[in-house]
């Protein structure tokens, strides 16, 4: 046969080395973007704590008896619908939620002099500490800093009145 009547064309072994190297690309920027959506949303999670817990230190500043929002005046799950306030003033028009909120939540916690929770029902002591947690995705450490599992999984990122623990 001539080399005038052959037409060129790929080989099947070119063709599925390049295949190869395409899904081998396609798969590393798909883990790549997961790796970064996780740390985009932890991102996320922080920035709520920290609106959260300047929202409740306006609070107990400007409160008479120095105390922070008791679990009656404050939730932070995925269904808060509400903010901090305390009649008078706006502190956080709404409460920011979980990226996540089908699988995680926000944790608070506001305490006692005496370390005992705050609700409703010790409304005449007033919530001296708090403890706000949330859980992130891309964290290394699997410590919880709650003690409890209240974040739909370990609360891996916390703030108290002294900052980050």
């Amino acid at each position: 046969m001539s080399s005038k009547n052959m037409k060129k064309s790929f080989t099947l072994i070119e063709v599925l080395v390049v295949a190869t190297i395409i899904g081998l690309l396609a798969t590393g920027a798909f883990v790549s973007y997961r790796a970064i959506s996780k740390q985009g949303r932890d991102s996320a999670r922080k920035a709520h704590l920290e609106q959260i817990a300047s929202a409740i230190e306006q609070f107990r500043s400007n409160n008479i008896n120095g105390s922070y929002p008791d679990l009656a005046e404050l939730s932070v799950n995925c269904s808060s619908t509400g903010g901090v306030t305390d009649g008078g003033n706006t502190y956080l028009a709404k409460i920011p939620i979980d990226p996540s909120c089908d699988i995680y939540s926000y944790y608070y916690s506001p305490t006692t002099d005496g370390g005992s929770l705050c609700d409703s029902a010790s409304a005449t002591i007033p919530c001296l500490d708090f403890t706000l947690g949330s859980y992130l995705e891309s964290a290394t450490s699997s410590q919880d800093c709650t003690g409890s599992n209240e974040c739909g999984g370990n609360c891996r990122y916390c703030l108290t009145p002294y900052g980050q623990e």
